[in-house]
């Protein structure tokens, strides 16, 4: 990825040395590594985390590298995740497509700060949804990443939407932020994946939130009340992770948050997920 570190040099001079945080518009970069065409529509497994930048600690890869060989996920959506501008390996031994999605540039750790989504097949199209609002003090935007997949249920295609919410600004503009995703999410007819850090650290978030979602039929994964209990919160809030779906069924007894997992200050989110035609309408 060479040619990353000669995009970031060149915005470099474009800017005053003092700028730390250069905003960056709708660039991924993306790795295919799978072979495979389509998705089990029987089996479709998601993983949910934001990472808090940690996917170059080693306690968090350790913890990253146990949940894949267990839980093997179709679908995996990371929030925070970082990708150092001069290492081009990272993720060498990922064995999936990928597509990682920066809102910025930390010029001083020479990082991408973003969104990831990694699948084991490659999107059939793919969007990046930049904020109109920046988040103040780092004056970045929030991003998020539609991509769509292939079922084996050849009748349709998998919507998936990696989202983080914006936050420390007025509440105004975080239903901005979710207006301007449910009209990308509108468009769609058939089964739709919504997970993300949704930032629901108050109660009217949460109601916008699901006013937005309850309009686009979406259903939140419910998880037991021992789990529910240990997604990232503030104090009584509530939780701040969510995972919805759409035209497709929860896998009895798969949703889980694993709370053994500490490596970042949010826990992991997984469900699993079947498709069949009846569910279309």
């Amino acid at each position: 990825m060479s040619n990353i570190q000669e995009h970031v040099n060149t915005l470099v001079t474009r800017f005053v040395p003092g700028y730390r945080f250069l905003r960056l518009q709708e660039l991924t970069i993306d790795k295919n590594n799978s072979l495979q065409t389509e998705i089990d529509s029987k089996s479709i497994k998601v993983l949910s985390w934001n990472i808090a930048k940690q996917n170059y600690n080693k306690t968090w890869l350790k913890d990253f590298l146990k949940i894949i060989d267990t839980y093997h996920p179709n679908l995996i959506f990371l929030q925070e995740f970082s990708l150092k501008l001069e290492a081009d390996e990272w993720g060498k031994w990922l064995k999936m497509n990928w597509s990682f999605a920066p809102n910025f540039v930390d010029i001083h750790h020479q990082t991408y700060s973003g969104i990831f989504t990694a699948a084991t097949i490659s999107p059939i199209t793919k969007q990046v949804i930049t904020t109109q609002h920046h988040e103040p003090i780092v004056k970045t935007p929030k991003i998020s990443l539609i991509t769509e997949y292939q079922l084996s249920e050849q009748s349709t295609t998998l919507l998936t939407i990696n989202s983080h919410l914006i936050n420390f600004v007025d509440l105004n503009k975080f239903k901005i932020q979710l207006q301007e995703l449910e009209l990308a999410l509108s468009i769609h007819r058939g089964p739709l994946i919504f997970s993300g850090d949704f930032n629901t650290w108050s109660r009217k978030r949460a109601v916008i939130l699901n006013q937005v979602t309850t309009k686009l039929g979406l259903t939140p994964v419910v998880f037991a009340p021992h789990h529910q209990d240990k997604i990232k919160r503030f104090l009584l809030s509530p939780p701040l992770d969510h995972i919805f779906y759409r035209d497709i069924s929860v896998k009895k007894g798969t949703a889980e948050v694993l709370d053994e997992i500490c490596s970042s200050d949010h826990k992991p989110l997984l469900a699993e997920f079947t498709y069949t035609n009846t569910q279309k309408n």
